[in-house]
C-alpha cells in the first residue's frame, strides 16, 4: 500500500505542473518515460517538475516526456491517468493547482547551462518534428508495448537454455520452451493489432489480417512460383498488412452505406488486405527480413571492430533524440530469424561509456557537490542499463562529457564487434534491458560462457574508455574553473551570471535541450 501511495503521490505532484487535467490530451509511456500530449506547452512548469523527487529529467519532442525510469513509469502512468479522469470529472481543480511557489534554487552552474540551452530549444524541437522522425516514432509506438513480453519470454528462454545445457529438470524444460516461444510465434498478430490502432483503424481487424501470416495453412499457398512458409515476412509483413488493412477500412467507411457497413467493411478489409498479404506482402517482407538478417551478419563479420565502433559511438545521440526505439523492428526481425539480435549488445556499450564518463566527472568536479550528488544517485541505475539519468542529468548538460561518453561506447562496441568478426556471435534473446541487466538475456553461437565473457569485456572496455576520454578530454580549463567554483563564491558567481546563489537542486533536473547547447 505504501508503494501504491508513493506512485500516486508522484502522479499527483506531476499533474498540476503540466497544466492540470484539462491541459492533457494523451497519456502513454515507454520503458522509462511518461509521454504526455499537451494543449498548451507554456503551462508546464519545467523547473518545479524537474525538481520533483523521482523525476530524472524531461525531454521535449512531439510529446512532452518525463523520465521516471523503468518499472516506476509503468506504475505511475495508470495512477496519472486515474487522476486525470478524476480531475476532469470533478471539474473543480484549476489547471495550475498544486504548483510549487518556492524558488527553484538551482546552483549557478545548472542555471548557466539552462540559459545556454533555452535559445536552442525551439530550434531543436522543430528539427525533431520532421515527417521522417515523426514516422519513425509512429513505428516505435507499435513495438514499444511489446517490450515487456519480449523481456519476460527472453529471460525464460535464457533460463531454459541454461537448464538444457546443464541437463537439469528435463521434465520442466519443454514447458519453459513453450512459454518462451509462444509469444514470438504469434508476435505478428500483436504487431498487426498495434499497427491498426496507431494508424486509426480497428485494432482487431489489424490483428486478423496479420494472423494470416502465422497461420499454418499458408504453406498450401503459392506466390511467385514458391510455396509460402508460415511466418514468412515476420513482423515487417504484419506491419505492412495491417497498415494496408487500415487504408482499406478507411475507404470503406467513406463509401459503404451505413446500413451494411457492419457487414461489408470488416469483410472487405480482411479479404482485400488478406489477398494482398498472401500474394505480395509476405513474399516481399520475407525478402526484406532475410536481407536485414544477412546484412547484420555481414556487417559484423566483415566490418567487425569498425562496425562496432560506429554503432556503439552513435547510439547515445540516438537515445538523446528518443529515436532508438525505431530500431525495435530490426531487433525483433533478427530475434525471429536467429533467436537473438547481435546488434543490441553492441549498442548497449553506449551505456557503459556513459557510466565511465560519469565516474570521471565525479572525480574531476571534486568541489561541485550538486553534480557529485546527482552522479552518486544515478550511477547504479547506469550500471543496470538505465542511462537517462546520467545523460540528462550529467553528460548532456555539460556538453563535452557527452561526446567523450560516446567515445567509450564506441570502444566497447569495437571490442564486441571484433569478436563477431572472429566468428563469435554475441546476441540478446530480447530487447529492452541493457548494462548488467542484459546478462540473463545473452545468447550466442559458441556457448553461454564465452558469450558472457565477451560481453563483460565489452562493458569493461566501455567503462575504461569513457572514463579516460572524459577525465583527460572532457573539460576545458575554463569549464573546470567554473564548475569547481568553491561554495563560498557561489553568491558572487550568481551576480556575474544573473542566477540565484545557494541553490541545492542537482543538475540532474536539467532538460536534454539545455544540454544540447553546451557541446
Amino acid at each position: 500500500m505504501a508503494n501504491e501511495n508513493k506512485y500516486r503521490d508522484t502522479a499527483a505532484a506531476i499533474l498540476p505542473l503540466v497544466g492540470g487535467a484539462q491541459n492533457v490530451t494523451s497519456v502513454a509511456h515507454c520503458m522509462t518515460r511518461l509521454r504526455l500530449g499537451l494543449h498548451d506547452r507554456s503551462l508546464v512548469q519545467d523547473e518545479q517538475l524537474k525538481a520533483l523527487p523521482g523525476v530524472m529529467g524531461v525531454v521535449e519532442d512531439d510529446t512532452y516526456q518525463i523520465v521516471l525510469g523503468p518499472g516506476t513509469v509503468a506504475r505511475v502512468t495508470p495512477e496519472f491517468e486515474t487522476l486525470v479522469e478524476e480531475e476532469r470529472d470533478a471539474a473543480s481543480a484549476t489547471a495550475a493547482s498544486g504548483n510549487g511557489d518556492g524558488p527553484a534554487g538551482d546552483p549557478v552552474t545548472a542555471d548557466a547551462l539552462a540559459a545556454q540551452g533555452a535559445a536552442l530549444r525551439a530550434e531543436r524541437k522543430a528539427k525533431n518534428s520532421t515527417p521522417f522522425k515523426l514516422f519513425l516514432r509512429r513505428i516505435a509506438n507499435i513495438f514499444v508495448p511489446l517490450i515487456p513480453a519480449l523481456i519476460g519470454c527472453g529471460i525464460i528462454a535464457g533460463l531454459n537454455g541454461l537448464l538444457v545445457n546443464l541437463g537439469w529438470l528435463p521434465g520442466i524444460t519443454p514447458a519453459l520452451a513453450a512459454m518462451a516461444s509462444g509469444f514470438m510465434a504469434l508476435i505478428a498478430v500483436f504487431v498487426g493489432y498495434n499497427t491498426a490502432q496507431e494508424f486509426g483503424g480497428t485494432p482487431i481487424l489489424g490483428g486478423a489480417v496479420a494472423a494470416i501470416i502465422v497461420y499454418a495453412g499458408v504453406a498450401n499457398v503459392e506466390a511467385f512460383g514458391q510455396s509460402l512458409s508460415p511466418g514468412q515476412g515476420g513482423v515487417l509483413g504484419a506491419l505492412g498488412a495491417a497498415w494496408l488493412g487500415v487504408q482499406i477500412e478507411k475507404w470503406c467507411r467513406r463509401w459503404v452505406p451505413v446500413s451494411v457497413d457492419v457487414l461489408v467493411t470488416p469483410t472487405l478489409t480482411v479479404l482485400l488486405a488478406g489477398l494482398a498479404t498472401l500474394f505480395g506482402l509476405m513474399f516481399l517482407a520475407g525478402e526484406i527480413s532475410t536481407q536485414i538478417g544477412e546484412g547484420a551478419n555481414w556487417l559484423l563479420s566483415n566490418g567487425g571492430a569498425g562496425a562496432g565502433l560506429i554503432l556503439g559511438g552513435l547510439f547515445l545521440p540516438l537515445v538523446m533524440l528518443g529515436l532508438h526505439q525505431a530500431l525495435i523492428p530490426i531487433h525483433t526481425t533478427l530475434i525471429e530469424q536467429q533467436g537473438y539480435t547481435v546488434l543490441l549488445p553492441i549498442l548497449a556499450m553506449a551505456g557503459a561509456g556513459q557510466v565511465g564518463a560519469a565516474i570521471a566527472v565525479y572525480l574531476r568536479l571534486n568541489r561541485n557537490t550538486s553534480i557529485r550528488t546527482t552522479i552518486k544517485s544515478a550511477l547504479w541505475p547506469g550500471f543496470l542499463g538505465v542511462g537517462e539519468p546520467l545523460i540528462y542529468g550529467v553528460s548532456l548538460p555539460l556538453g563535452r562529457p557527452f561526446i567523450t561518453a560516446c567515445t567509450g561506447g564506441a570502444l566497447g562496441g569495437a571490442f564486441i564487434g571484433f569478436f563477431n568478426q572472429l566468428g563469435t556471435d554475441v546476441g540478446s534473446t530480447a530487447i529492452g534491458p541493457s548494462g548488467w541487466a542484459l546478462f540473463p538475456l545473452l545468447d550466442g553461437d559458441h556457448g553461454l560462457g564465452r558469450t558472457v565473457a565477451i560481453y563483460a569485456g565489452g562493458l569493461l572496455v566501455g567503462y575504461v574508455g569513457g572514463f579516460i576520454a572524459t577525465y583527460y578530454f572532457g573539460f576545458t580549463k575554463t569549464m573546470l574553473t567554473e564548475l569547481n567554483a568553491a561554495p563560498a563564491s557561489a553568491e558572487s558567481a550568481a551576480v556575474a551570471t544573473g542566477a540565484p546563489a545557494g541553490g541545492d537542486a542537482a543538475p540532474a533536473k536539467q532538460s536534454a535541450t539545455a544540454g544540447a547547447s553546451a557541446r
